[in-house]
Order: C-alpha cells, then structure tokens, then sequence
C-alpha cells in the first residue's frame, strides 16, 4: 500500500493488486501492481518523480555490506535491519559550512557508517569558529595555513576510519549542477538567502533525488529546513509495512509562502529568522554579522515585512529579535540538539526508515522546545 501525505495526513490511498511488503521497495512492483488509474496517478504527479526513483534506486542497491562492516556496526544494524545500514554504507554527502551543529552532525553520520563525506569550508580558524568546535586541536601549531575544512576533516577520520572524509575547495555558491550529482544529501550552513535558494534548485534540477537540508543557529535558538522533493518512505501501520509518500516544497516555495497564508499559531522562530535572513541579504551581511545595533533598522524591516503580509509586529517579539541578533557565539547544548535532530533525518531519508521531518525544525533553549512546522504553498481545492 501507498499512502500520500500531506498537510492534513494521508490524504490518498494507493492499493495494489499484491501487497508490497518486507523492507526493500522497487520502481516495476508499484508500477506493475497498481491499477491504472493508479499508475496514472502516480506518472501525472510529477513527471520526474519515476526517473528520480528509478536512479536513487540504482545508486543504493548494489554490495552488500562487508564481513568488517557487519561487525562494527552490529548494534545499529539491530536497530534499523541490514538493507537500512547498507545503504548508508553506500551513500555520500556533502557539508558546507562547518559551524558547532555541523560539527556535531558530522560527528553522528561519520559514526553510523555512512559512505563518504565531503567537507566544504575555506575559512581560516578564528576564536568565533573555535567555540563550539571539538574537531579543531588547541596547539595552533598544527594550522599551517590550512582551512577549517582541512583541519576538521584530519580529526574526523579519527572517528570512523571506514568512512571516506575529503575536503572540496571552492565558493559553495560557485558549483554547477553536475558537481552536486555525486552526492545522496547536501547540508549547508552558514550561507546567504540567494546560496541556499540556489543549492536547492541545482539539487531539484539532477536526475536523481539528492536530499538537501539547511541549518541555521543564532544563540540558544535553530532551525533546520528539509527538501526531500518527492519522497518514499516505509512505516509500520497494524504490523504490516506500508510506503507512503511525501511531496516537499523547494525551500524558495517555503520561504515565499505569504505569511497570511500560514497557520494561526506559527512558530515566532520561523517569522524572526525570515526577517534577519533578509536583512542580512539586503544589507550584504554574511550570515550571523549582525549585533544588536542593527536592532533599529531590523524592527523598520520587520515593520514593513508584517504590513506587507497583514501580520500583527506582535508575532515578531523584539525580545526576541534582539535575542537571536547579538548572539554571535554558538551554544554548544544547542548544537548538540540540533546536530543530533538533524543526524537523524539525513539517516531516515538515506535509509528509507521512519516519518522523516516536513520542513522546518525549531529549538530554542530557552523553554526547551522542539517544533515541526510544516511550510508549504496550500494547494487548490485543498
């Protein structure tokens, strides 16, 4: 069974002639077990949605795990079954932006097993960048000149020498569509509004599905944004398995959504981190260079932003815009939290195992709180 899901839950039910079940999923049994009216239901969702499939699967399927593999991950092969652990033994991803919470997620997928990371990062090591960093040894002696990336990727091996850590130099903003088809999962971080809307959309324009995520914490608050496009995923329901997809906005679609349009009680972290992500782009601040003078004109924006949107200013609290714009420094708690939540999607979406996140994540230390907002353009008729 297929079940489609979206804002309101599963809104449609695909029943094969057979039933699909056991934890590998293939392209010709849904094709040629549905009915159809069904089939043609799936092709005339998104024409892109079958050769997307079809390639992630090619990509995935392949060697099984090695005798050393099998032991070293025992325990987590346990948890989520052999075919889960082989295709992340197989998968390769790519990190940008090598703050506190990627640091931390880099740590947990290079744990559990994945096949590669690439670690993009030209910066030189500055006090700002050590305070959350564990992967930076303290004798400076050891820098040599070389960047962030370098230096994070000589102690990350350290954590699983079965996974292949490399380093890619160069602008992220700088690669063309084809240097991202090599990659199963893109996470950035520390980038501007335009980078991340233009990562997404070379992400959406291969063949293949490549997962991307964005990650952004100022002081004791973040946020993560999930693109899966269109995505498969198996759950169990009444002790059977059962696949059911999800179809994701782009994160230009989810940011563009007017703010009229979204539900009553959204997350205040949502509409504060939209509006310093635009002055910062406005301004030709990097991301993260604001300090509370900027307050002042960021409250003249925000005013402008909720009169555009007929938004009430007080669903922006200036405590909290104060809060998120002077807090440069990362928590590295908070780091911990997000890398954690963050390691844990990228595996559910490469493993295929468990409701993945749609799209946005919120913390925010100060009551402990995590949110799932679900962002997306209100379909017609919906």
């Amino acid at each position: 069974m297929i079940t489609k899901v979206d804002n309101n839950g599963p809104i449609k039910k695909l029943e094969p002639r057979h039933e699909i079940s056991g934890p590998k999923f293939s392209l010709k049994m849904l094709l040629c077990n549905v009915e159809a009216d069904e089939k043609q239901y799936i092709l005339s969702r998104n024409l892109q949605l079958i050769p997307k499939l079809f390639r992630l699967q090619l990509d995935m399927d392949g060697e099984e795990l090695t005798e050393q593999e099998t032991a070293l991950y025992d325990r987590q092969i346990r948890v989520w079954g052999a075919d889960a652990q082989r295709r992340l033994s197989k998968s390769h991803i790519l990190v940008s932006g090598l703050k506190g919470t990627m640091i931390e997620f880099c740590k947990n997928i290079v744990l559990a097993g994945v096949g590669s990371v690439t670690l993009n990062d030209d910066r030189m090591v500055t006090a700002d960048l050590l305070s959350a960093n564990f992967l930076i040894p303290p004798d400076e002696s050891v820098y040599g000149g070389k960047s962030f990336a370098e230096l994070c990727c000589d102690s990350l091996k350290d954590f699983n020498p079965m996974v292949r850590v490399s380093v890619e130099k160069g602008e992220l903003s700088s690669f063309n569509v084809d240097f991202f088809d090599k990659f199963d999962a893109v996470v950035i971080s520390s980038c501007s509004l335009s980078t991340k809307q233009s990562v997404n959309e070379k992400c959406r324009k291969l063949l293949k599905r490549v997962a991307f995520y964005t990650v952004d914490c100022r002081d004791s608050c973040g946020e993560i944004f999930v693109d899966l496009q269109n995505y498969i995923y198996s759950k169990k329901k009444d002790d059977e398995a059962v696949e059911c997809l999800l179809e994701y906005p782009s994160f230009e679609e989810a940011v563009s959504v007017p703010w009229k349009s979204l539900p009553r009680r959204v997350s205040k972290l949502y509409l504060t981190m939209r509006v310093i992500e635009k002055f910062e782009e406005l301004e030709s601040r990097s991301p993260g260079d604001t300090s509370a003078s900027d307050l002042q004109n960021v409250q003249k924006l925000k005013k402008q932003l909720c009169d555009e949107n007929s938004l009430d200013e007080s669903q922006i609290p200036d405590s909290l815009l104060e809060r998120l714009l002077e807090g440069r420094s990362e928590f590295p708690p908070v780091c911990a939290v997000i890398g954690g939540i963050l390691g844990q999607e990228v595996i559910k979406a490469i493993s295929g195992k468990g409701d993945p996140l749609k799209n946005f994540f919120f913390f925010d230390a100060m009551d402990g709180k995590g949110i799932i907002e679900d962002i997306s353009k209100q379909k017609p008729g919906a």
